[in-house]
């Protein structure tokens, strides 16, 4: 089902969206220009094992090592640092190992999370677990967790040593946000100020650190680079709602993943919990088909979604999608951003954030 768009100012161009720009599917094409070689260069470095499992992940080869092109996800967060680089008056160039340290980490996330959620399917291919098993995904990601941190520390860039700090802590609340997701599943009583502060801490804070990692390479100040890890982080927080939302009613074509995957599995996402705490006909009903011990039947899946929409966790999660990105494109105009970088940030922030379901 179509959505119309969300809106939201560009705060530091007017009233209305940036006009002239490069389109966000073009700074993302330049963006892997920049980061794709690197991050080859990086995983190539690897143990055999564990280089073929992400290699397999990253859509490079099939499971034989037979080189393909498949999807592999579309590099935002780099793109993110290499403009944040930019924004502060830096070039791209020299922040590319924080551009490539934040998608090895976004991705030793991506190999875990598919274990823990048994997903079977991402970006239209089985997961890497699914074809080499549960433990070498499990290492593969180890794996690219470590060489983020060594291709920061080998860069010898000034930032370097800062940008280990930022990274690490980034990660430390990537791993809480996802712990206290799994313990969502186990419990009937979550607030929505938690599942806010669970997304915060698992979407929001890779996107706030690639921001300020590239703002801290390209050699802003410290009042820069608060403001752009805030712009980060609210875009990341955007974008968790609207992946809850895709995560429901998204199109399978374009997410790569199953209909109704997160409902199947009784996910409390932010829509849903919204739902479950509206106090509402509907949430009570939507309660009492989570409280089932197994995974809901395909009906169950569309009267969930039916649910949800009437007791407004749809309309609520669209509705914080659209404050949260206004509110981060005035951090992003506060850092006082060089005028093209900040045209292109704003774009893609906009693309993470207005995606159709």
């Amino acid at each position: 089902m179509a959505v119309p768009a969300f809106e939201a100012p560009s705060t530091c161009a007017g009233t209305t969206p940036p006009v002239g720009g490069r389109p966000a599917a073009e700074i993302l094409t330049w963006s892997r220009g920049l980061i794709d070689p690197a991050l080859r260069a990086a995983v190539d470095g690897l143990p055999a094992s564990m280089r073929h499992v992400a290699g397999y992940h990253f859509g490079w080869w099939d499971p034989d090592g037979r080189p393909i092109d498949a999807p592999g996800g579309k590099r935002i967060r780099p793109a993110l640092a290499l403009l944040a680089a930019q924004a502060v008056g830096g070039a791209a160039g020299p922040a590319v190992p924080a551009a490539v340290a934040i998608e090895l980490v976004h991705n030793f996330s991506l190999l875990h999370d598919d274990v823990m959620d048994a997903d079977a399917v991402r970006h239209h291919r089985p997961t890497a677990w699914r074809v080499f098993g549960a433990n070498a995904a499990i290492l593969a990601g180890d794996a690219l967790q470590m060489l983020a941190l060594d291709v920061l520390a080998a860069s010898g860039h000034p930032a370097a040593t800062a940008g280990v700090r930022m990274l690490g802590a980034a990660v430390q609340e990537l791993i809480e946000g996802q712990s206290t997701d799994l313990s969502f599943e186990r419990r009937a009583d979550v607030t929505l100020a938690e599942c806010r502060a669970m997304a915060l801490a698992k979407t929001g804070a890779l996107l706030g650190c690639a921001v300020a990692m590239g703002g801290s390479f390209g050699g802003g100040d410290p009042g820069q680079i608060r403001r752009l890890r805030r712009f980060g982080t609210d875009v990341g927080l955007a974008f968790q709602h609207v992946d809850d939302l895709l995560g429901i009613w998204g199109d399978p074509a374009i997410t790569g993943k199953p209909v109704f995957s997160d409902l199947r599995s009784r996910k409390k996402s932010l829509p849903v919990v919204a739902a479950l705490t509206s106090d509402s006909a509907a949430g009570r009903e939507l309660a009492a088909l989570y409280r089932r011990d197994r995974p809901l039947s395909d009906a169950e899946c569309v009267h969930a979604a039916e649910l949800i929409d009437i007791a407004g966790g749809r309309v609520w999660s669209r509705a914080e999608a659209a404050r949260l990105l206004a509110r981060a494109l005035r951090q992003l105009c506060l850092a006082e951003p060089a005028p093209q970088p900040a045209t292109a940030l704003e774009a893609l922030a906009r693309m993470i954030v207005i995606r159709r379901q």
